[in-house]
């Protein structure tokens, strides 16, 4: 027999096609199959890419089936035995049937639904990917305003507590200074010493208080910053 029949020709080109479309088949079937959403782009290309496959291998089989007949209307032409034309009938009729199991899987209706759920999640997905994008910018933005007012406004409190604190610095030196010159004019009315003492301690005392209550109402009512 010549290796330039027609049929091995077709024959090896249908059995290249099959084996491809075995390979989308199970690849299609991963994708429906696949629990987290899947691409739609992918998934419509499988499925498609699957459909003209089977198509294909369709058209050669009707050629292999037509070069068929013509050898059995004619068997001492081509010079071919029974059990070789029973092989290549065997072969159509077997491709025939697994392409046919898989185009029944691609319409059937559980396949459909499936295909069409992915389709909705993959949606689905690509929608709240791009709302949220557009909404990051917005939020980052928004955060970055809030953080940038929080350290205005402790700048602002720490600049005035540095402010009181001087005060109650520059109040607690004129009551050093008082307390000195008041000293100085006991000793000059030859006051006794224990009364002295005892005057200027009652003042320190006095000054004392009225500076812890300028400090309360000072800082009482705010936080507190410390510089690092």
């Amino acid at each position: 027999m010549s290796m330039e029949d027609p049929f091995f020709v077709v024959k090896g080109e249908v059995q290249k096609a099959l084996s491809k479309a075995q390979g989308l088949f199970e690849r299609w079937e991963e994708l429906l199959q696949e629990e987290a959403p899947v691409s739609r782009d992918e998934l419509d290309w499988s499925t498609n890419e699957l459909r003209n496959c089977l198509r294909a291998i369709d058209w050669d089989l009707e050629d292999l089936h037509e070069t068929i007949s013509i050898v059995e209307a004619n068997p001492g032409k081509f010079r071919l035995g029974e059990p070789e034309l029973l092989e290549r009938q065997e072969f159509v009729e077997r491709t025939r049937k697994s392409v046919q199991l898989m185009k029944e899987q691609l319409s059937s209706p559980s396949a459909v639904a499936q295909a069409e759920k992915k389709n909705k999640q993959a949606l689905l997905g690509a929608t709240a990917k791009d709302r949220y994008a557009g909404l990051e910018p917005h939020l980052v933005s928004a955060n970055s305003r809030y953080i940038q007012e929080q350290q205005e406004q402790q700048q602002l409190i720490m600049q005035d507590q540095d402010e009181q604190l001087e005060l109650v610095t520059g109040s607690i030196r004129v009551l050093k200074d008082m307390s000195s010159r008041i000293g100085d004019e006991l000793d000059e009315q030859a006051v006794p010493s224990y009364a002295k003492q005892k005057c200027i301690a009652l003042l320190l005392l006095l000054a004392t208080v009225n500076c812890m209550m300028f400090l309360y109402k000072a800082l009482g009512n705010s936080t507190v910053y410390v510089k690092n």
